[in-house]
């Protein structure tokens, strides 16, 4: 029998839900949403995760929930990633998550985190399962990078506490942030990538998945409506991508906002996302990276089928 699951990813940024069943051995998506929340708004000045953006959040959350049940899910899984790892009062937020998901809210460790995206991040790009292959996952507040076999043989992984939000909250004080703003950022995520130092290349191909490299890839493409035509797949030289960033940063916040490709939401931290997504390519000694559209939702999905599968309990049915 066909099951639907949905597998929700409450980022920094952003948080996505994605439904999905298996069909003929392969994970198949029936609706894909992404809604820009911001819930680590001030989380590294702070600390804490800001009542707004708390709400915001749990309204989402609520949207998801309602639509999951429309579309007769039976089982739901959510994790939480950077914001709610280093807030003091993660615990009462995802405490009222899980009572709108009727699922817990799991805090997904840095590893964990890089294991899902993993998994996720590599369906549908035709890799050989041999290949070795490094991928890229530039969040609100931390970036993931996990290098492995495309079988899912894992080397090496690890979190980094630098991301989109994060650096723009710490480094851009001008609008637009031009050339101090670029070189602070840059200084900044260097020191950091470099302990641990994550393995360099060659590779197979170096994969960069999340809103970050999908918007430079939907930006390079001209994209007028993102869900036409998804990026998945889409290869950007290392140049390239720095050639936006520096044409973006030259742009203020409203002229950023009307960037064919990029959701206007995302404008204020796109430059600062750039700039950890080059530099992450860099510390791999990589000059392509290939974009995908999957990551995190899309491994938790995997895990959820699959445990549906083996019979095994995994989170609560709804």
């Amino acid at each position: 029998m066909t099951v639907r699951v949905a597998a929700i990813d409450i980022g920094t940024n952003t948080v996505l839900m994605l439904i999905a069943e298996a069909r003929d051995g392969e994970l198949r998506a029936v609706e894909d949403h992404a809604r820009i929340t911001r819930l680590g708004k001030g989380v590294d000045r702070t600390k804490r995760l800001d009542a707004d953006a708390v709400a915001r959040t749990l309204e989402v959350l609520r949207e998801y929930a309602a639509r999951a049940r429309e579309l007769g899910v039976v089982r739901t899984a959510a994790v939480a990633t950077s914001a709610a790892r280093d807030a003091v009062n993660g615990a009462e937020f995802r405490a009222r998550a899980s009572e709108i998901l009727g699922a817990e809210v799991d805090v997904a460790s840095g590893g964990r985190e890089a294991v899902l995206t993993f998994r996720g991040a590599l369906g549908g790009l035709g890799i050989q399962r041999s290949a070795s292959v490094a991928v890229i996952d530039v969040g609100g507040g931390s970036t993931e990078i996990v290098v492995g076999q495309a079988d899912g043989a894992i080397v090496f992984a690890h979190s980094y506490d630098v991301g989109s939000v994060r650096m723009t909250e710490r480094h851009v004080h001008s609008d637009p942030p031009g050339r101090a703003g670029l070189d602070a950022i840059s200084a900044d995520v260097r020191s950091v990538y470099r302990s641990p130092a994550p393995p360099s290349g060659p590779f197979s191909a170096v994969v960069a998945i999340a809103g970050t490299a999908t918007s430079y890839a939907a930006i390079d493409l001209e994209l007028v409506r993102y869900a036409d035509a998804p990026p998945h797949g889409h290869r950007m030289e290392l140049g390239r991508i720095e050639t936006w960033v520096e044409r973006l940063a030259a742009l203020t916040l409203e002229e950023r906002r009307h960037t064919t490709g990029l959701e206007p939401g995302r404008a204020d931290v796109i430059v600062a996302g750039g700039v950890v997504l080059a530099e992450a390519a860099r510390a791999l000694a990589a000059s392509v990276v290939t974009v995908s559209d999957r990551g995190v939702r899309w491994g938790l999905a995997l895990e959820l089928t699959e445990s549906i599968a083996n019979d095994a309990p995994h989170q609560k049915i709804v």
